[in-house]
C-alpha cells in the first residue's frame, strides 16, 4: 500500500534512488570554503607584510644622513676626479681591482668623505691600515667624488647641520663612547694597537663629521654602526663627547693625557723619586 509524502506528514530521510537530496549542495559549499579561505589568508598576509614594512620604512632611516640633492654638474666633475686618481684600484664602474682596492658599491658619499678628507685616499701604498695625512683634495671636489660614488653605487650620505648635542646629554655620550669605543680607540681616544699589527687611530684631529662618518661606514677594522645600534642622535652625542674630551683642559696642571688617576700618580712617584736621587747625588757630590 502507498503513501504520499504530504499525507504520511514527514518527508523521507533517503529518496527512492538512495540519494541524499541536500547533499549535492553541501558537497559544493564544502569544495568552496577551501578557496575563500586560501585567498582571504593570502589578501590578510599581504597587508599585514605591507603594514610592517610601512613601519619600518619611516622609523628606520638606511644612514641617519640628510637627504642631499646634488647636480648633474657634481657627478660630472666627480666622475673626472674619479678617472684621474681612483680608477686604477676600483675599477671604472667601482666594482673594485682585485689586488688593488676593493669595491666602492653602496660605500655611498659618506665612505668617500671621510677616506679621502682624511688623506687615507687616494693611497700611496698598498696596506690594511692607512694613515691619516693632509688631503689631496679641497672640500668642494670631495664632494664631488661622493656625488659620482653615490650616483652610481648608492649607499649612506654625509651628515650634514649641527652634530652636536647640549652639554646635559654629554654623559650619555660618555657612556655610549665607553660601550663602543673605548675597547680600541682608548678611554682618552688617543687611538691604541690591535691584533696583527693593526691598530686604532687617534680621535684628536678628527672633525665631527669624519667621526660621523667613520660610525656609517665602518673604515678599515672598525665596525659599521647602523641606525638600528646606534641612533643618530646618539652618534651626535658620541661627536659631542668626544669633541669636549679633546677641547676640554684639565683643572690643577697637566693630566699625563688622563691615563687615570693611578697610573699618573705612579708615573709622578717614580719621576719625583728620580728627580730627588739625583740632586741629592748631585749635592753630595758637590759638598
Amino acid at each position: 500500500m502507498s503513501h504520499d509524502v504530504d499525507e504520511l506528514g514527514f518527508e523521507p530521510a533517503v529518496s527512492a534512488t538512495g540519494a541524499d537530496p541536500e547533499r549535492p549542495a553541501l558537497s559544493r559549499k564544502r569544495t568552496r570554503k577551501p578557496w575563500r579561505r586560501r585567498v582571504a589568508s593570502g589578501m590578510a598576509l599581504l597587508v599585514a607584510l605591507g603594514a610592517v614594512g610601512g613601519i619600518y620604512t619611516i622609523f628606520a632611516g638606511s644612514s641617519g644622513a640628510n637627504d642631499s640633492h646634488t647636480s648633474q654638474h657634481d657627478v660630472d666633475a666627480g666622475r673626472l676626479l674619479y678617472n684621474t686618481a681612483c680608477i686604477t684600484c676600483h675599477g671604472a664602474n667601482l666594482q673594485g681591482v682585485p689586488g688593488r682596492g676593493p669595491s666602492l658599491i653602496g660605500v655611498g658619499s659618506a665612505a668617500v668623505y671621510f677616506q679621502v678628507s682624511t688623506g687615507r685616499m687616494p693611497a700611496s701604498a698598498q696596506g690594511g691600515s692607512m694613515p691619516r695625512k693632509t688631503s689631496k683634495f679641497d672640500a668642494e671636489q670631495i664632494d664631488q667624488l661622493g656625488a659620482f660614488v653615490e650616483s652610481l653605487g648608492g649607499g649612506p650620505q654625509v651628515p650634514t647641520g649641527d652634530l652636536r648635542v647640549p652639554d646635559a646629554q654629554l654623559g650619555e655620550g660618555g657612556e655610549l663612547f665607553r660601550l663602543n669605543c673605548a675597547s680600541c680607540h682608548g678611554s682618552t681616544g688617543k687611538g691604541a694597537p690591535l691584533s696583527a699589527g693593526k691598530n686604532a687611530p687617534g680621535l684628536r684631529s678628527a672633525s665631527d663629521q669624519q667621526i660621523y662618518t667613520a660610525m656609517l661606514t665602518g673604515p678599515a677594522n672598525m665596525p659599521v654602526f647602523s641606525d638600528n645600534q646606534l641612533t643618530p642622535q646618539q652618534k651626535k652625542e658620541i661627536v659631542s663627547y668626544i669633541q669636549t674630551l679633546e677641547a676640554s683642559k684639565d683643572p690643577g696642571g697637566n693630566g699625563l693625557d688622563r691615563i687615570g688617576p693611578v697610573s699618573e700618580g705612579l708615573v709622578i712617584w717614580i719621576l719625583g723619586i728620580g728627580a730627588l736621587m739625583i740632586v741629592i747625588l748631585w749635592i753630595g757630590a758637590k759638598t
